[in-house]
């Protein structure tokens, strides 16, 4: 089976930093895109975030302006989100997602990746930034 497992979530400080992980289990990590999406209540998913493990393509949601980095660990089979300058409205439930690497390869460019179905989800690791 299938298994995205997020963690590091937590309560933080406006300014502060988290790493959120996803540990990725079930498939070969290495022909897998992995992303990054926040849901707030009340609120649209949101994209933050995705890597192309293969060729290390990185797409940004346009909120991110350099705040967040993501990268992978292809050893570890995990995906990392580090938040940087955290503020309040960063508060949601970040969630991690899987497709196949070529699809995000070939379709992902000019904001394509966070339309794109993503096969594979975790179950969401709660972030709460106080102002």
């Amino acid at each position: 089976d299938v298994r995205l497992v997020e963690s590091g979530g937590g309560l933080a400080q406006a300014g502060g930093s988290l790493t959120l992980s996803c540990v990725v289990s079930g498939i070969t990590f290495y022909d897998y895109a992995v992303a990054w999406f926040r849901q707030a209540p009340g609120k649209e998913r949101e994209e933050v975030s995705c890597i192309v493990n293969e060729d290390g393509t990185i797409y940004y949601g346009d909120f991110v302006k350099g705040r967040f980095t993501i990268s992978t660990n292809n050893a570890e089979i995990t995906a990392y989100l580090h938040l940087n300058n955290l503020k309040p409205e960063d508060t949601a439930v970040y969630y991690c997602a899987a497709t196949w690497g070529r699809t995000v390869a070939v379709r992902g460019g000019d904001g394509g990746w966070s339309s794109l179905y993503w096969d594979y989800w975790g179950q969401g690791t709660q972030v709460a930034v106080a102002s």
